[in-house]
């Protein structure tokens, strides 16, 4: 499995010929430094919640319009997106496929927020390697305790460094792989993730320090 992250919560992965991009938002493209081709061929786009920096509906109706891609993701993006004339798969529990490889659709919480509204997360499981938290801690996502990677919120308002730290000990992950992350300027991010990488790195945990679009990992 190849795992390549493009800014912020944004992760294509590849794996059996199958190509999944992961949370295309905003933050991504604001500054074009991501583009909506830069993916190339795609199979499928899994969505964990509808926030713009986490599914950017312009984005996505290039994507789709591109790539002929299927959307997934849990009923409230996917009604979201139905006004943008999207159509997105329900995705919310338990296994589906993408030609040979299996996504496992999660019920994870969004963290707490500062809105009236707090979205429905929902957390992936790519190939029984990859667990893609969404912005969420929940501990449902426990039951994947030593799982290969974990792609892992490491800064956001609704978030505290021992919050996240706690969280990545409790899942004893092999790999941190860090997202929402893309609002940082280079300089601050190196720093939080020096952080991040002393505190995990003595439990066993690799850290994956991903910062420029498109950097990725064999596992």
């Amino acid at each position: 499995m190849r795992i390549a992250k493009y800014l912020h919560s944004c992760l294509l992965v590849e794996q059996d010929g199958v190509r999944l991009l992961i949370d295309p938002g905003r933050f991504g493209f604001v500054e074009g430094r991501v583009r909506p081709e830069d993916f190339g061929r795609l199979d499928a786009v899994a969505l964990t919640h509808h926030h713009p920096d986490h599914a950017d509906p312009e984005a996505l109706v290039e994507i789709v319009h591109r790539t002929g891609a299927r959307l997934l993701g849990n009923r409230e993006t996917a009604e979201a997106l139905r006004g943008h004339g999207l159509d997105v798969t329900v995705a919310e529990t338990g296994e589906h496929r993408i030609g040979p490889l299996r996504l496992d659709a999660v019920p994870a919480d969004h963290e707490p927020i500062l809105d009236d509204h707090t979205p429905r997360n929902t957390g992936y499981l790519v190939g029984g390697r990859l667990l893609h938290c969404g912005d969420s801690l929940h501990p449902g996502l426990l039951a994947y305790r030593g799982v290969a990677v974990a792609a892992v919120p490491v800064m956001a308002p609704f978030l505290t460094e021992r919050a996240v730290a706690g969280f990545v000990a409790q899942l004893q992950p092999g790999a941190v792989l860090p997202v929402h992350d893309g609002y940082a300027r280079d300089f601050f991010l190196r720093q939080r993730y020096e952080t991040y990488r002393r505190y995990v790195e003595p439990l066993g945990i690799t850290f994956h320090a991903l910062a420029e679009p498109g950097a990725s990992i064999t596992i």
